[in-house]
């Protein structure tokens, strides 16, 4: 669906370049190059894109969605229809770069925290409508996806808190509410922005606490109150996380780290498609 709506966006009437230049019959060779170095993703979207173009067409990838492509390197040869592979070249080239820019990005997040135990995960910070393949892309960086959307977890924010302290509710009172689907293996986390928050989330029983935008120190002590805790409390820090300081986040001891940046602020890795016409 994503292909063929790429495609109907980019093409709309027809390529009017593509179908004035080349002959129907025209058959073209072309190589998928990388251009810089990183983490590939996307290779299949790609292929989808050319074969919607043309079934023909033939799509021969020599590395897969996860694997490390250095400059220069050729990802994949396409070979068939020169028009179909004209028609197809941007779009293919926008999934691909999109999505190994979103890997690269994740990986070196990931890199940067080894041997500390904390995981990189992802958030809803994404391109509308690209939701799964962004999310797709931050695990073959070797991320984790948090909740793919409001449907699959519970993430008690501070807003949602706000309005029901305005209701009189306790945080006791509103991790009770959902009591029976963490029992059905659903996760709820809450978000504390102070250790007094902390503090109260932790003796309401909760077992999964997102630290929002606090500092290294306070983050630590927060760690400390849940070992202390004779419940299991997992934290996740939240905000402000770059890749400048994720390694000084890890060892505050959290065990989980949440970086909008990994969708919303990657750069694509740069590719390009080399095309020789033949006979």
């Amino acid at each position: 669906m994503q292909v063929l709506l790429a495609l109907q966006e980019d093409t709309g009437r027809g390529d009017i370049t593509s179908e004035t230049l080349v002959p129907p019959e025209a058959q073209a060779e072309a190589r998928l190059v990388a251009k810089q170095g990183g983490v590939l993703c996307g290779v299949e979207v790609a292929r989808e894109v050319f074969k919607t173009c043309d079934p023909r067409i033939v799509f021969e990838n020599s590395l897969k969605d996860g694997e490390t492509v250095a400059a220069d390197m050729t990802v994949a040869q396409v070979s068939g229809s020169a028009l179909a592979i004209l028609t197809a070249e941007r779009t293919a080239l926008n999934f691909i770069q999109r999505l190994s820019g979103i890997a690269t990005l994740t990986r070196r997040f990931v890199d940067a925290v080894e041997g500390t135990g904390a995981r990189i995960y992802d958030t809803r910070k994404t391109t509308p409508g690209w939701r799964k393949l962004e999310k797709y892309a931050v695990t073959c960086g070797g991320g984790v996806n948090h909740r793919i959307g409001l449907y699959d977890g519970v993430l008690i924010k501070d807003n949602h808190i706000d309005i029901c302290r305005e209701r009189g509710m306790t945080i006791a009172q509103i991790l009770g509410k959902f009591a029976a689907k963490a029992r059905k293996g659903t996760p709820v986390e809450i978000e504390a922005r102070a250790l007094a928050d902390v503090r109260e989330c932790i003796d309401a029983g909760a077992a999964l606490i997102l630290l929002d935008n606090m500092s290294n120190d306070d983050m630590r002590k927060a760690v400390e109150m849940g070992r202390a805790s004779v419940r299991t409390v997992e934290f996740e820090a939240s905000g402000n996380v770059t890749l400048e300081r994720v390694r000084e986040i890890a060892l505050t001891g959290v065990q989980r780290i949440s970086a909008g940046a990994l969708t919303h602020s990657a750069p694509i890795l740069d590719m390009t498609l080399l095309v020789v016409t033949k006979a």
